[in-house]
């Protein structure tokens, strides 16, 4: 008797409290990246690009950043001709998941389509230094390498008739040292940005009256010499500088603002 008094007094105060629920925002529930790149799968499945890439991109915003997102959200871009958004993606993907082959592969697939040199996707060496360090965890063999050193060393001292140990000894400390310096220098890498719209202009100041003094390639990667309000100092293949905000940065998350 009690519960069904209970639950019909519920049902009574149903058309009060529903105001209240209203007012509540729709953004109050916790995001769930994975439902959400599911939509976003479904999205992109029934030719909704736009919503699906909108869908990648609140995923990534959240953290939840992986190789399959980054290579979905650039098929996305690839279906509306969006080479520089798809590129970015894929190399966003790279950042991520450097021995991914087959985000590789699509890369130069994607370069020569857009007739990009090696160079004008690579502009700091350095980043390929540091992407080659994470690939191989080149930190953590150099450890390794150091420890084994000490190791072999300490056996050395122990045992002075060991010449070849002690050859062994020095040869360690040495790769683990050189391997120990990847990372590091790696680490120097000048931040870069990709090129994410058609006859993008190179402006000298970062205002959206500044004049044009150029026109910067879509898909290139520039490197980013200083950011304000939106808007990136860059410095294009060909040594030309200027300010644009057609262009996100690769180390940075997918929650990028879009300048559509």
């Amino acid at each position: 008797m009690r519960r069904r008094l209970g639950l019909a007094l519920g049902l009574l105060l149903l058309p009060a409290a529903a105001p209240v629920w209203a007012q509540a925002p729709s953004s109050a529930a916790p995001l769930d990246p994975a439902a959400r790149f599911r939509e976003g799968n479904e999205l992109f499945r029934t030719g909704d690009y736009p919503k699906a890439i909108e869908a990648y991109r609140a995923v990534a915003a959240t953290g939840a950043e992986s190789a399959s997102l980054y290579w979905n959200w650039a098929q996305a871009a690839l279906a509306r001709n969006n080479t520089g958004e798809a590129l970015w993606a894929l190399l966003r993907a790279r950042e991520i998941e450097p021995g991914d082959r087959a985000v590789s592969r699509e890369i130069e697939r994607l370069r020569e389509s857009a007739n990009l040199d090696p160079a004008e996707i690579a502009p700091v060496p350095l980043a390929g230094v540091n992407r080659a360090s994470r690939r191989f965890h080149l930190d953590i063999v150099a450890l390794a390498l150091l420890v084994a050193s000490v190791v072999l060393h300490g056996l050395t001292r122990r045992a002075r008739h060991l010449a070849r140990l002690s050859a062994a000894a020095d040869v360690t400390l040495g790769l683990g040292l050189l391997l120990a310096a990847a990372p590091l220098a790696g680490g120097f890498a000048q931040p870069t940005a990709v090129v994410v719209t058609a006859g993008a202009p190179l402006q000298d100041a970062a205002s959206p009256t500044a004049g044009t003094i150029g026109t910067l390639r879509e898909g290139e990667v520039v490197v980013v010499l200083a950011e304000s309000d939106g808007y990136l100092r860059i410095e294009d293949s060909s040594g030309a500088r200027g300010w644009t905000a057609a262009a996100w940065k690769l180390e940075r998350p997918a929650g990028v603002v879009s300048h559509e």
